[in-house]
């Protein structure tokens, strides 16, 4: 910004003299709070800072507590009007009107920030209320009062000044990504091996890359699993380096050789009843690095408003300082520790004695040690058809299944008529509500013969999801701390339904043995996500070294990226040395820089878990830490769990497991 045109000293000097010397430090910070963002546009600076500035605590309290009712509004109902503009994108409502993807790339709530700054709303904000640093939340914040955090909040609204059509083109080519994954979809059925055999059974069309894994995770039940692993990954491959050919997606008329990418029309008779209207034509090209262009696209307009955060002037540091609050050097740090624990070999060990060969790259994502692994997933399929025929049928089930997780009868009752349920057109997806008066969506994929496993399973993490978000929107003290402190929070609490989704479905509840069970998948789920996550990290860094980069070249580097990650921790362990299996995950192109709150989350929900074996019930447990709010994630789990995020507790508890 521009050097203003008065002298800045001389009018602090004057409100000190008006104000009196105790509101120094405040209006100290409050001038240069203003002036950091303020323009030649915006007018008279010194003028509005005279008028602005408020020392009486009455006045400051009514301004506090109007702007607080005011954001939950304005939130709140942006919010509903971007769930309204997406809906049939996200629901499985039929094909898709031209008009849809405009519809969703369209976000209402991208002019309001610099819309309260024109307004000067902004500036009375910053003037008059702090604005700290991570380092100060984290060094001060543990003294601070729930006020206190609440008045951190408000003023971090405004801690940078993004052009809305900055903002507008971000929000549009984040939903042209997650409209292009949503819809990425392969049917199974017509994928075909050298003799002709189709492994896997008609009408199974699944989206990458969360039905491809779980898919593949199913598979360790079947005689015949091994080769349909082996199949699935070979597709995760193809489309990690775009050598699938873009014909076959999402299209039932082919049939596809992943392995010699031949392509041949399918017969009549394989063809699904309900197949999508698509050409059969059997051509080969291979997608054009569509994948990539997306992620570019996500890179390039988040790059755009670099220049008007000074505080975190990248897409990487805005992630980890101002979303995460956690520096990315600490995430790191934590994502090595499990990484590079030698308790892996010994893990790993313990699976290969379970399966009776050597592991191989399709272990990396090993079901075995959760209870119940060993079931067949039809059988588990059949199961959830019967019980969840709809998605209505999921949301009448909600209190029972909120009693199972230690509820009271009134509180189950009192979450499950705030929570909503939508059959999802993608794997499924929580979204909140950021006002009280509306309800939090629970977003989970039906198929037509009822919801199989694979559904049930993402419905229990989303309702996890959405009971965190009743719990911090409607009962936190302060609407400004709505929420959690990031979305590895939310992530782990949802990790804790999820992981009793078998116990719900009246499987059992887990014993001693259970419990080692629970450790060990615990630490090889998050030892799989770690190494992921640092490809995403490692990704954007790519992208900002070599910000004019093409589809194809960033294709090539997330390919080297993803080997060197997989050759660096996981080849000596799985084998597959070269493999870019680590690039599959459709969070990296739909989902800025999300994936390191997976691991994060496993190693909170961890942490929760351990303070919920000697403290309950889960329910009451839930409850307290969910209502705590968005402080710092240190703070947060203090209180919830008496310890900051830490690796430790799974690290240990994993040594432990591996001794009994």
């Amino acid at each position: 910004m521009k050097p203003p045109s008065f002298d800045v000293a001389a009018l602090k000097a004057e409100l000190v003299a008006k104000h009196g010397e105790a509101q120094r430090a405040r209006i100290e910070r409050g001038v240069d709070q203003v002036l950091a963002l303020w323009s030649e546009q915006d007018g008279d600076a010194a003028a509005f800072i005279r008028e602005q500035f408020l020392s009486d605590a009455k006045a400051l309290d009514a301004t506090f507590a109007r702007l607080e009712r005011l954001f939950e509004q304005l939130d709140g109902h942006m919010n509903e009007l971007g769930r309204e503009l997406q809906w049939y994108s996200d629901l499985d409502l039929g094909p898709l009107l031209p008009v849809e993807p405009l519809l969703a790339s369209y976000d209402p709530s991208a002019n309001v920030t610099s819309d309260l700054f024109r307004a000067k709303v902004g500036f009375v904000v910053l003037l008059n209320f702090p604005l700290t640093t991570l380092a100060e939340r984290v060094e001060q914040g543990s003294k601070w009062t729930r006020r206190q955090w609440a008045e951190s909040k408000l003023a971090s609204r405004f801690n940078r000044r993004v052009p809305a059509e900055i903002e507008q083109e971000s929000s549009r080519v984040i939903a042209a990504a997650g409209l292009y994954i949503a819809e990425y979809n392969v049917w199974m059925h017509h994928l075909v091996d050298a003799q002709g055999n189709r492994p896997f059974p008609k009408g199974l069309r699944l989206i990458t890359h969360w039905n491809l894994r779980d898919e593949l995770k199913g598979d360790y039940t079947d005689p015949n699993g091994l080769a349909k692993q082996r199949m699935i990954l070979q597709v995760m491959e193809r489309i990690v380096t775009q050598t699938i050919p873009a014909a076959v997606i999402d299209n039932p008329r082919l049939d596809w050789d992943p392995f010699t990418n031949a392509v041949t029309v399918a017969p009549p008779e394989t063809v699904e009843e309900d197949a999508p209207a698509r050409e059969a034509k059997p051509d080969t090209d291979p997608e054009p690095d569509t994948r990539y262009a997306h992620l570019l696209a996500v890179f390039q307009a988040g790059r755009k408003a670099d220049p008007y955060s000074p505080v975190a002037p990248t897409r990487i540091a805005r992630s980890f300082e101002l979303m995460r609050e956690i520096p990315e050097e600490r995430v790191k740090a934590l994502l090595t520790q499990v990484l590079e624990s030698p308790v892996v070999p010994r893990v790993a060990k313990e699976i290969e004695a379970r399966l009776g060969r050597k592991l191989g790259p399709q272990d990396l994502w090993y079901p075995g040690f959760k209870p119940g692994g060993k079931r067949p997933e039809s059988e588990l399929d059949a199961l959830t058809r019967k019980r969840y025929p709809t998605a209505a049928a999921f949301a009448k089930d909600m209190p029972r299944i909120l009693q199972g997780l230690g509820f009271t009868r009134e509180k189950a009752s009192w979450l499950a008529a705030r929570i909503q349920v939508d059959a999802s057109r993608g794997a499924g997806h929580a979204q909140q509500a950021l006002r009280r008066g509306d309800f939090p969506r629970l977003r989970t994929r039906v198929e037509k013969g009822g919801m199989n496993y694979k559904g049930y399973n993402i419905a229990v993490h989303e309702f996890g999801h959405n009971v965190e978000q009743v719990f911090s929107l409607y009962s936190v003290d302060h609407t400004l701390l709505t929420g959690v402190p990031n979305s590895a929070f939310t992530e782990a609490l949802a990790f804790v339904f999820q992981a009793r989704d078998l116990e719900l479905l009246g499987l059992g509840k887990p014993d001693a043995a259970a419990e080692r069970e629970r450790v060990l998948n615990d630490f090889w789920q998050t030892w799989e996500i770690a190494g992921v996550a640092l490809v995403d990290m490692a990704v954007w860094h790519w992208m900002y070294a070599h910000p004019d980069a093409k589809p194809a070249e960033l294709r090539d580097a997330v390919v080297t990226i993803s080997r060197d990650v997989w050759s660096r921790y996981y080849a000596p362990v799985l084998g597959a040395e070269g493999t870019p299996l680590l690039g599959i995950y459709s969070h990296m192109i739909s989902y800025p820089l999300y994936l390191p709150d997976y691991p994060l989350g496993h190693l909170i929900a961890f942490q929760i878990e351990e303070h919920l074996r000697t403290h309950g019930p889960l329910g009451a447990e839930f409850e307290r830490m969910a209502t705590y709010g968005a402080v710092t994630p240190d703070q947060w789990m203090i209180h919830a769990t008496g310890a900051p995020v830490s690796a430790d507790a799974l690290l240990h508890a994993t040594e432990a497991a591996l001794k009994q």
